[in-house]
């Protein structure tokens, strides 16, 4: 019988998950998949190891299964197809926000739950959603071990003035500060940069979490420095639907001219801003870079543009740079991006290699480029379920 770790990712309309089985010193990975629209049209969807369909399910529309439905699912088909010879031994949780209190993965319990919950105005459209099924395990299997890895967690080796904001000291004391995101991603690669490129593994690189949550990341031998976002995942990058940085004058603005109250301007800038608020097309780069629609490639060119003044800011804060790194959705998927991105950077030293970005890399750039480029493909999951072995064989 084989231990087994479940990873654990819930959104506000989806659960993901992932399934490795602990063998020796590695993690295999066994099978994976996702419920999305659990309150709407629930669809679960699970595939094998290599990536084949494995099972699906589809609900009626308009059922209602909700995160605990969901669970119970992914539960259920996870012991019927590999419960004969697997053992869930633990789950591992993905946690947008651990604060200032937890800076590396936690055991998990009520009182820590609790605690959790006090960040959710820190993160209102996604620590609540993380939360759902650690406690709907608790409740249905307090005896399993429940492990939570944060987001946040990477970036707390900022130095104390990149996490500052000018503010008076009594609202730093209290947390308003400066926390970045993405940072399960940022540690993946960071753990597997020197396979690729040792250079930039021990020197200053830039890693380009590029999906339809987006940011940057300053890396100096491994460890992080600096990062786009900010209190909240809106900051930063202009995202799918999140506005990025934004002058709070305009916020302001909003309350007393447009007499918007705080849920408005929350849905705005989280939901109807960013790539689908300036194209009025699609949230989706796919979409977006086949559109002939004007705005369409307004929206790519302001997300590239404000890729090139942050890729500057981090070469700053890094006092140079060795390498940048493109991960996840877009940053793995889309050449045009990255090499739009490539191109602007040529006065950092990056010399694009058109051909090696067509078929995505992993190395873009030409072998005389000072400056590398990488495609690196990030697995979260992973991290996750290393955190979760690593803190249970602790205990």
């Amino acid at each position: 019988m084989t231990d087994t770790i479940v990873v654990l990712n819930a959104g506000s309309s989806s659960i993901k998950f992932s399934l490795f089985a602990v063998r020796a010193t590695e993690l295999a990975l066994v099978a994976g998949g996702q419920v999305e629209g659990i309150y709407t049209a629930p669809h679960f969807v699970a595939k094998d190891a290599s990536d084949k369909p494995a099972a699906e399910k589809r609900w009626e529309v308009g059922s209602k299964l909700g995160h605990d439905g969901a669970l119970a699912h992914i539960l259920e088909w996870l012991e019927a197809a590999h419960g004969g010879d697997h053992r869930l031994a633990a789950a591992g949780h993905r946690v947008v926000h651990g604060g200032t209190d937890y800076a590396a993965p936690v055991r998990l319990d009520a009182a820590v739950v609790a605690q959790l919950e006090k960040l959710v105005p820190l993160a209102p459209l996604h620590q609540p959603h993380n939360l759902a099924p650690i406690r709907a395990l608790l409740q249905r299997a307090p005896e399993l071990p429940q492990v939570a890895c944060f987001d946040t967690a990477a970036h707390r080796s900022n130095p104390p003035l990149a996490q500052m904001f000018a503010l008076p000291q009594e609202l730093t004391d209290a947390g308003v500060r400066r926390y970045g995101f993405h940072g399960l991603s940022y540690e993946y690669i960071a753990s597997v940069l020197a396979k690729f490129d040792e250079r930039a593994a021990r020197g200053k690189t830039v890693v380009l979490h590029l999906g339809n949550g987006a940011s940057m990341c300053a890396l100096e031998a491994g460890r992080s420095v600096a990062s786009t976002m900010g209190f909240t995942a809106v900051d930063g990058l202009p995202m799918g639907t999140r506005c990025g940085a934004i002058d709070p004058g305009v916020l302001l603005y909003l309350m007393d001219e447009r007499k918007m109250d705080a849920r408005a301007i929350e849905k705005l800038i989280y939901s109807q801003s960013g790539l689908l608020g300036v194209s009025g097309v699609s949230s989706d780069m796919r979409a977006l870079l086949e559109s002939p629609a004007p705005r369409a490639k307004l929206a790519v060119d302001l997300f590239l543009y404000r890729i090139g003044r942050e890729l500057g800011s981090l070469a700053a804060a890094l006092g140079g740079l060795d390498a940048i790194v493109f991960t996840a959705g877009i940053g793995e998927h889309a050449a045009p991006i990255r090499e739009r991105v490539c191109r602007q950077a040529a006065w950092l030293g990056v010399a694009l290699d058109a051909a090696a970005n067509a078929t995505h890399g992993p190395r873009i750039t030409t072998a005389s480029s000072r400056t590398s480029a990488w495609v690196i493909p990030t697995n979260e999951e992973l991290v996750i379920a290393r955190h979760t072995r690593d803190l249970l064989a602790k205990s």
